[in-house]
C-alpha cells in the first residue's frame, strides 16, 4: 500500500470529464491545513493539456497549504442524473505545482467561462500582482458520472467494514 507520500502515475481525463470542466461549473478544492484539519474552498478550474489548473491573486490559504503538501482533491457537480437516480459529480485526485506569475491571464481566461465573454475580471488594478497559478497533475479519477465508466456499486472492500 502505498505510504501517502508516493505518487500515482499520470492519468488522462477522458472527453466527458473534460467537457464538464470545460463547461466552467464551480468546483471544490480540498487541501490538507497546517494542524491536519481539512480546508476547502471554491475555486474555478480549466484544463491546460491534461493539467487542471487555477489560480489566486494572492497566497491564500490554499495556496499556501499547497505550497507545503501538494496532494489534494477537487469535486464538481456534473449536470445531470446517473440512471440509479444519483446526482452525476466529478472527483479529480493528485498533486500540484505551484507556479509564481501568470495568475491574472489565467483568471481572465477562467471569467470569461464562469462569469461571461467579455468579462474583465480580475480589475485592470490587479494586472501588475503575479499572483499564483495551480497546476494539478491528475492522478485518481472519480465520482459518479460517464467519466468513470462504470455506475455506482459497492466498494470492492464494502464486505471488510
Amino acid at each position: 500500500m502505498p505510504s501517502g507520500t508516493e505518487h500515482r502515475p499520470a492519468v488522462v481525463l477522458p472527453e466527458t470529464a473534460r467537457d464538464l470542466i470545460g463547461s466552467g461549473p464551480l468546483a471544490h478544492l480540498a487541501t490538507v491545513n497546517p494542524d491536519g484539519s481539512p480546508h476547502l474552498t471554491g475555486v474555478w478550474v480549466g484544463l491546460d493539456g491534461d493539467d487542471l489548473v487555477f489560480a489566486s491573486m494572492y497566497a491564500w490559504r490554499k495556496t499556501k497549504n499547497l505550497w507545503r503538501e501538494p496532494r489534494c482533491a477537487v469535486s464538481m457537480e456534473g449536470p445531470g442524473s446517473h440512471s440509479s437516480g444519483l446526482r452525476e459529480y466529478l472527483v479529480v485526485q493528485g498533486s500540484v505545482t505551484v507556479e509564481e506569475g501568470q495568475a491574472f491571464p489565467m483568471l481572465r481566461r477562467l471569467a470569461a467561462v464562469y462569469m461571461g465573454p467579455g468579462t474583465e475580471f480580475p480589475p485592470d488594478e490587479l494586472s501588475g500582482l503575479g499572483g499564483y497559478v495551480m497546476r494539478m497533475r491528475v492522478e485518481r479519477i472519480g465520482g459518479v458520472g460517464p467519466w468513470t465508466g462504470a455506475p455506482p456499486g459497492l466498494p470492492e472492500d464494502a464486505a471488510r467494514g
